[in-house]
Parts: structure tokens; C-alpha cells; sequence
């Protein structure tokens, strides 16, 4: 497809219900979850995989797993740390029998322990990227959101210097960047730190919806203090040729949103 625009799927409507409106409405890709009813991995056999298939194939919308970031990536503690190798494992074979593009990455959080919890993000997004090799599957990293200050948790990586300790370090032909431009808004740096600080070159997807600066929520469009015509220059002067994900609102809100951006491009 032509477009350059997909969304977060509506976790509430089957897959195959976000892919037909997608289809219908000129979006090419689809980032979804599949944790909960009616999408969990459960329900994924090889009838309803088969049919996922052929209507991608059919209406040309490209699919892209997206795992919670609720999930722990960071995780030291034994037995646990083994379900969280487990859900990568259960997440990257759907990804596999769904014919998926791409497999969004966190990584993780921490509670003031990033010293132990560095190294093990490291290794466990390098085994994943070797797992997915296999298949053809780009790992998306993606930059998280500002916790508040006193929060007892916090995620990894937030800002530009977080970010950089993973990019530097991990280099691979498919591990790219999931640039989340509202999460950038968050840190003192901004959006505009993140592309001063990585270009556009790997963005594997960017990732999009508004706020006001001070903490995490999926605002559409025009309702937060974002400057989207700068950001949209920014890239295009980087030469960015890449897909948008819009992660807010409803189907009505993307369609229209998406009309604006495309003016943009």
C-alpha cells in the first residue's frame, strides 16, 4: 500500500476487524497486542492464523506485534525472569505463524538498580534479535516514557542518553528505532533532542500522539502543546521515508488526523 500511516489496534475488536477497517480506510499497518480476549495468543490457532493471512495478503495491511510494556524486560529475579522469556517466545512464534514485519521491543524498567538491570536488557533484546533473524522479523526499539520523579519504578530508556547506551551497543541489519515522539516530549531534551541525537536513518516506525509535557497520556492530535507541522519538517528534511503510528483516539480521530499529516509529507 501507498500509505504511509498505521495504528495501534483497538484492543477491544478482533484483529481481523482492525485489519478490514484499515483496508478500507488506507492504513498499511497495524501494531497489536496480543494479551488479552479477543486477541490473546490463545486464540490464535492454525484456522484463525490461516485466515489473518490471507486477508492481509488479500487487502495488503502489514501487521506488527507489540507486546506489553507491563512486561518486565529488565527482569532479574528468577522464575520470573523465566515467564518473561517465555511471553518474548510465545510473542515472536505468533508473530511467526501471522507473517508479522516487526516485533516492538521495551526495555523494561527499573527501580534505582540499573547497573544489574543494563546488562540484561542488553542480552535478552540481542537473543531476541537473533531469534527473529530466523524469520525475517526488524525489532523495533522503543524510547519509553518519563516516570514522575518520586515514582518507585522507572522505565529504561527514557531519554537521549538511555537510549544512546542501547543503540550504540546493539547492532544489527533489523534492530531499528521505534521513535515515540510523545514520549521524547516528556524529557527536558524533547522530540527534537532524540533526532539531533539519532537522525532519522534506522527509524524503524514513528510512533505518535500528543501531550503536555508532564506525564504519559494518548492525546489526540491538537490537544496537547506538540508541534507537529515542525516535527514533520524536521523528518522530512532528515529525508525520512518511513510509516507513522498513530496511537490515540478513535477510528474517526486517526482517519482525520491522518488527513492532516498527510498534507505534511
Amino acid at each position: 500500500m501507498a500509505t504511509r500511516f498505521g495504528f495501534d489496534s483497538d484492543k477491544t475488536l478482533p484483529l481481523e476487524e482492525n485489519i478490514q477497517w484499515a483496508a478500507d480506510n488506507n492504513f498499511g499497518y497495524i501494531d497489536f497486542q496480543a494479551d488479552l480476549p479477543p486477541n490473546s495468543i490463545a486464540s490464535f490457532d492454525d484456522a484463525r492464523a490461516g485466515r489473518i493471512r490471507d486477508l492481509c495478503e488479500k487487502t495488503g495491511v502489514r501487521l506488527g506485534i507489540h507486546p506489553s510494556s507491563a512486561i518486565n524486560n529488565a527482569e532479574i529475579v528468577p522464575i520470573v525472569a523465566e515467564a518473561v522469556e517465555d511471553y518474548i517466545e510465545a510473542n515472536v512464534v505468533l508473530a511467526e505463524r501471522l507473517g508479522c514485519g516487526w516485533f516492538v521491543a521495551h526495555g523494561g524498567y527499573h527501580f534505582g538498580d540499573i547497573e544489574k538491570r543494563r546488562p540484561v536488557i542488553v542480552d535478552r533484546i540481542k537473543r531476541l534479535i537473533d531469534r527473529t533473524a530466523k524469520s525475517g522479523i526488524e525489532v523495533y526499539f522503543e524510547n519509553h516514557n518519563l516516570e514522575p520523579k518520586l515514582s518507585e519504578m522507572h522505565y529504561l530508556p527514557h531519554n537521549v542518553e538511555e537510549t544512546r547506551w542501547f543503540l550504540d551497543e546493539i547492532k544489527a541489519p533489523h534492530f531499528k528505532w521505534a521513535f515515540n515522539v510523545a514520549h521524547g516530549n516528556l524529557v527536558p531534551e524533547g522530540w527534537a533532542g532524540f533526532l539531533e541525537a539519532f537522525g532519522a536513518d534506522n527509524i524503524g516506525q514513528v510512533r505518535v500522539n500528543d501531550n503536555n509535557g508532564d506525564y504519559e497520556i494518548h492525546l489526540v492530535p491538537g490537544e496537547g502543546n506538540i508541534d507537529f507541522n515542525a516535527l514533520f519538517a524536521d523528518l522530512n528534511q532528515r529525508g525520512y521515508k518511513g510509516w507513522f503510528n498513530l496511537g490515540f483516539g478513535t477510528f474517526d480521530d486517526k482517519s482525520r488526523i491522518r488527513d492532516q499529516f498527510q498534507s505534511l509529507l
